[in-house]
Formats: structure tokens, C-alpha cells, sequence
């Protein structure tokens, strides 16, 4: 279980610095420092080593400024590991240091640290790593794209047309937003048992999304990009629902 939670938590991490750190060699300095003591502390040096490998591995197999050079494959390997981690493994008798000490309850019963580090790696995977994913999914599948919409040409100022900018491209702009709050809605709805409110949070997606989609028009390529992409985040958001499940009753 130490394993599945120190691999996603870096995986997780180093795309969080990706995208919000403008320097990114400090953001992976901090991520290794984090690694390196809870690594120590909690008597998981060789998980910590496998997961510094993951993140430069995954760094270069899913680059975010391009296209990924293996499709959404490294996620589908990391999802193999690290069900075979939380289900063959399990949770370790001794956490080290940090074990001896380590106290934390809940109302479903006390949190051992190697489930408390698998929690916080799944949360971490499901904000940015999981939109990489999607978009690695949809890149394989060559959908159509929001970007392939373009403003109306009323719509674009002279001044930019003129500074020669390129023209502008309408379509959906939230869903780097809507994707991380998705999957962490469905990650918890599942984790509680909540299928009526699960089932009506994705109805939901689908009802707000229809005016759009009605627009597809003979090619239905919208509506493929957006099943295509809902469901892939559900499998992630599951998927990281059954880890956790998993490691609880383990």
C-alpha cells in the first residue's frame, strides 16, 4: 500500500508543479525534500526511490506542452502497480518512526499512515494528473476538441487582428476546473456509498452539457469528445475509489 500512495502522490506532485509553479526546478526540489523525509521517517526507502523514479519516468512519457509520446499507456501501467501494490502488499506491520506515534482517527475507525499516504496520493493524482490523462485519452482517440471551434470573426477585436495575433477559439475553457472537482466528488460519493447522490451528480454533467452537444449536427463529434472524456475521468475517479476501499479492508 506504501508503494501505490508514494508513487501517486509524485506523479500527482510533479504535475501540480507543471502547471502552477513557474519555476518548476524548485517545485521538484520541494517534491524530492517531501519524498526523501516521509521516505525516512516512515521506514519506505525503496518505495521512495521507486516513486522519485516514477515522476521523472512520468514527467518525460506524459510531457504537458505536447502531445504524450505513449497515449494515456503510463497511466494504464501506474494503475496496474499500484492496484497490485494496495492488493498483494497491503498495509505494513511497521511505519518506522512516524508509526510509533502516528495517531489518527475517524468515524469509519482509525487511519494507519500507509492508508493516510495512499489517501492524500490518490487526491493528489486526481487534481492534475488525472486532466493529462484525459487529454492523453482523447489525443489517442483523435476527438474533436473545443479548441477546433473558432470565434466568430465579428467577434475579434482589430486591434488583435492587427498585432497579428491568432485569431481566438471559442469553446469550453472550465474544464480543467470541472475535471479535478468531478473526480473528487465522485471519489468521495463512491467512498461513502452515496449512489443516489453519485448517480445524480453524473446526470447532472449531462443535462448542463446537452445544449452544446445538441449542436453536433450530423458528425456527433462532440458528443464522442465529451463521453469519451467523462468517462475516462469516472474510471479515474473509481478507480482511485476502489484503491482506497481496497486498502481500508485489507
Amino acid at each position: 500500500m506504501i508503494l501505490a500512495g508514494f508513487l501517486l502522490l509524485s506523479v500527482g506532485a510533479v504535475d501540480l508543479v507543471r502547471q502552477f509553479v513557474p519555476r518548476r526546478w524548485i517545485g521538484y526540489l520541494a517534491t524530492l525534500i517531501v519524498l526523501l523525509v516521509l521516505g525516512s521517517v516512515s521506514a519506505a526507502v525503496l518505495p521512495m526511490l521507486a516513486a522519485i523514479a516514477a515522476g521523472a519516468a512520468w514527467i518525460w512519457a506524459m510531457p504537458a506542452e505536447r502531445d504524450p509520446r505513449f497515449g494515456f499507456w503510463p497511466a494504464v501501467v501506474l494503475a496496474l502497480v499500484c492496484s497490485l501494490a494496495v492488493v498483494w502488499l497491503g498495509e505494513r506491520r511497521d511505519a518506522g518512526i512516524i508509526g510509533r506515534s502516528w495517531q489518527l482517527d475517524s468515524p469509519f475507525g482509525p487511519i494507519s499512515f500507509d492508508l493516510a499516504l495512499l489517501v492524500a496520493g490518490v487526491v493528489v493524482f486526481l487534481l492534475e494528473s488525472g486532466n493529462l490523462v484525459v487529454r492523453a485519452a482523447l489525443t489517442s482517440e483523435h476527438s474533436w476538441s473545443p479548441d477546433d471551434v473558432e470565434v466568430p470573426h465579428a467577434a475579434v477585436r482589430r486591434d488583435d487582428t492587427a498585432a497579428g495575433g491568432e485569431r481566438p477559439r471559442g469553446g469550453f475553457k472550465g474544464g480543467r476546473l470541472i475535471g479535478p472537482l468531478e473526480r473528487v466528488i465522485v471519489f468521495m460519493l463512491t467512498l461513502t456509498a452515496a449512489y443516489p447522490l453519485l448517480a445524480a451528480t453524473l446526470a447532472a454533467k449531462g443535462i448542463v452539457r446537452f445544449p452544446e452537444i445538441s449542436k453536433d449536427g450530423e458528425t456527433g463529434a462532440r458528443a464522442e469528445y465529451f463521453l469519451v472524456g467523462s468517462l475516462v475521468s469516472w474510471v479515474i475517479a473509481l478507480g482511485a475509489a476502489f484503491l482506497v476501499w481496497w486498502g481500508v479492508h485489507s
